[in-house]
């Protein structure tokens, strides 16, 4: 789902909706992927972290029959019956309540900072409600446990086939530290970013045309390429040379991704990796996004290429599922701003400063 900046015309609070106050509310943040694209729902391994922008919900008990759904970002209010999903935002909030095992009908008041475009808005907006729903009802629940379920309304209720990255970046991650994280195991440790280097985070002002549908496709693919290769999921196969036993060369180039993209984050989280390293572990990211999955478009190439060209960048790549969206550099420490202003000059006016936050 793409969630619109907040609307300047909708001022609101919960209170100022609903006439009362909320019972309970929470926020979660978006998050970007430094290194490990398109192999969570392989097995693999990723490496993202929190940014600084936040969903937020409120929600309080109605004693109504149906849910009542505000968003402050496309300003307005949905009702949906209470066992229904919905349509528009409502997926993403009915489907959090379902999975939950909540049954109260629910006002729910939503806002959004995070910026559309492969920075995890939908994500975000699943975990804030799940630990609002959580705090609200007492639920037992551990922060992996509401990855788990965010994951479940992607594919039960949304329809997306999404991996657990996202929702595991949003419920525990943070802004200091990259969270790696095995997608299989759920095995998970913060590490410091490497030494000397920062992140910076663009827009490319690309709106993320077939990023769903291209998602599930690609999902498919390496589905197949790893039934062909008798193994479970391409998290098991370590060798490259490996992928040359598929025929078809779509596949061979589809999994070769995946399997060189975890080897990738392994060698990111070795001890004393520098960030010039790193950031040449990126750009081969990139490398391979563009022509092993073609999830790229031109402008988004362009935008990393302009990165990739400063002299205070180690390396940056296209992060998300791709078609367009938001690119992500590593570069010196304290010279973000002084890059993202030199790129964005030579960009054109639709990319935008993500991270560090706009002044």
């Amino acid at each position: 789902m793409s969630i619109p900046t907040p609307n300047p015309a909708d001022a609101s609070t919960f209170e100022t909706v609903f006439g009362r106050p909320p019972e309970a509310s929470a926020q979660a943040p978006g998050r970007v992927n430094l290194l490990g694209e398109h192999t969570d729902y392989q097995g693999g391994f990723v490496l993202p972290c929190a940014i600084p922008q936040q969903a937020t919900v409120a929600l309080a008990r109605s004693g109504r029959e149906s849910h009542r759904l505000h968003s402050v970002n496309f300003g307005e209010t949905l009702e949906v019956p209470v066992g229904e999903v919905g349509t528009g935002f409502a997926p993403y909030l009915t489907g959090s309540i379902a999975v939950a095992g909540v049954t109260d009908a629910l006002d729910v008041w939503i806002s959004s900072e995070v910026p559309s475009g492969g920075l995890s808005s939908s994500a975000a907006l699943e975990v804030a409600i799940l630990r609002a729903l959580r705090t609200l009802y007492g639920l037992v629940l551990s922060d992996v446990d509401l990855a788990l379920l965010g994951q479940r309304v992607e594919h039960e209720f949304v329809g997306v086939r999404s991996g657990v990255m996202d929702q595991m970046a949003s419920s525990l991650a943070d802004t200091a530290h990259m969270l790696f994280v095995d997608t299989r195991t759920l095995e998970r440790r913060r590490l410091p970013l490497p030494a000397g280097a920062e992140v910076l985070v663009l827009d490319s002002g690309v709106p993320r045309r077939l990023a769903e549908s291209g998602y599930n496709e690609r999902r498919a693919q390496v589905e197949e390429a790893s039934r062909r290769l008798g193994v479970p999921e391409l998290r098991d196969v370590s060798d490259p040379e490996a992928v040359g036993a598929l025929s078809d060369p779509l596949l061979r180039r589809r999994a070769r991704h995946v399997v060189t993209e975890n080897a990738r984050v392994l060698e990111a989280v070795r001890e004393g990796v520098t960030a010039a390293r790193f950031g040449e572990l990126m750009n081969a990211s990139h490398a391979s996004l563009r022509e092993d999955y073609e999830v790229t478009v031109p402008r988004v190439d362009e935008l990393v290429a302009l990165l990739q060209g400063h002299p205070r960048t180690y390396g940056a790549r296209m992060t998300g599922a791709g078609f367009g969206g938001a690119v992500v550099a590593l570069v010196a420490a304290g010279a973000a701003r002084e890059v993202a202003a030199a790129v964005l000059e030579a960009y054109g006016p639709e990319g935008q400063l993500v991270v560090p936050a706009p002044i």
